[in-house]
């Protein structure tokens, strides 16, 4: 008895003590405010994500400088391990066999609209521009000993069937060396259905060029017009400078326009317009740039020359693998700012074969 009388006398001091520290009541209060104020931040926390504006991303932010050498490096290191040089050469060798019967086809198609004399001279007019005095003149002779090789009846129907294959496989050989780029697996039966769609995506690329031809001779004829009319009701003196550049701007476009076609359509993988826009620009701004280094290069060595001849030959060839290795970096920078940047970030390889 006197123990528990002894430990009920000890104890009642704290149990006051606790009383005075907490009122009555005060420990339900805190539970309340505290859980109000966790109620109020986690509502808070879940509305702000309604009223936060999403950045767009393909605003440059902070770390744009940094991901896009990253882009750049990773190309390089693609372009090397995909064998662009080796690529680039059986394109040439493709394309000195293709080139001529892609332009019979073009001058054809044009020249049902504007006469194949002057789908002709545009034609050589922009060549010309591209690769150079001594590469237009190989191609002039190669489309002359092609029209002389037609004939009629039976052969004239074998030549056209040479034509079409001829005209393809440069294509076909560029589709292949870009599905080998965006690793799209090599089908297990590449059967006649595969060979003949292949043939027939490569024929509208052709047609595509012959499109652009006739769309460059309206629209050389129109400034043709205008500056003649200009001239008539004023001094053209200042006209003429707008027209180079419209006309240079418009070239640039026509580029610009046919790499974004050759890398949305021939790889078999699923690319969006924005990511093959942004690197056909990119790529045109690197042709622009290199086709007059690789003029400067072809003008001032003595590479052509040497060989005789055929030196306007080996001069398209050597142009044209040159353009390849600039084509084919380009693509790599396609693939890489679409894994990166565009439509493919964050997907996984098997998702980029159609």
């Amino acid at each position: 008895m006197m123990n528990a009388r002894a430990f009920a006398a000890q104890t009642a001091p704290r149990r006051h003590a606790q009383r005075t520290r907490d009122p009555p009541g005060a420990s339900r209060q805190h539970l309340a405010v505290t859980d109000n104020t966790e109620h109020q931040s986690s509502s808070a926390g879940s509305a702000a994500p309604h009223h936060r504006r999403h950045r767009p991303h393909w605003l440059p932010d902070r770390h744009t400088g940094a991901r896009t050498l990253r882009v750049v490096a990773a190309a390089i290191n693609s372009w090397f391990a995909h064998r662009a040089a080796s690529k680039g050469a059986a394109l040439s060798f493709y394309m000195l066999f293709s080139l001529a019967p892609i332009l019979v086809l073009v001058i054809s198609i044009a020249g049902l609209f504007f006469g194949a004399e002057a789908a002709r001279g545009e034609i050589f007019s922009q060549l010309e521009g591209l690769v150079g005095e001594q590469g237009a003149t190989a191609i002039q002779e190669i489309l002359a000993a092609t029209h002389r090789a037609g004939g009629s009846g039976m052969a004239a129907l074998v030549a056209t069937g040479i034509l079409l294959v001829g005209a393809t496989s440069a294509f076909a050989e560029l589709k292949s060396s870009l599905d080998d780029i965006w690793h799209v697996p090599v089908p297990e039966t590449a059967g006649w259905q595969q060979l003949l769609r292949t043939r027939l995506l490569s024929f509208s690329l052709v047609l595509v060029l012959a499109f652009m031809l006739l769309v460059s001779l309206i629209v050389n004829a129109a400034l043709a017009v205008v500056e003649r009319l200009w001239g008539q009701l004023w001094t053209q003196s200042w006209f003429a400078p707008v027209a180079d550049v419209l006309s240079t701007a418009f070239s640039f476009a026509v580029v610009t326009a046919l790499f974004a076609v050759i890398f949305k359509m021939l790889p078999n993988a699923r690319i969006a317009w924005r990511d093959v826009t942004m690197g056909a620009v990119i790529t045109a701004l690197l042709f622009s740039i290199g086709k007059r280094l690789i003029g400067l290069y072809l003008g001032n060595s003595a590479v052509a020359s040497s060989y005789g001849a055929a030196g306007s030959v080996v001069a398209l060839m050597l142009w044209v693998y040159y353009s390849a290795q600039i084509f084919f970096f380009g693509a790599e920078l396609t693939r890489q700012y679409a894994l990166q940047f565009g439509s493919l970030r964050g997907k996984p390889a098997e998702k980029l074969a159609e």
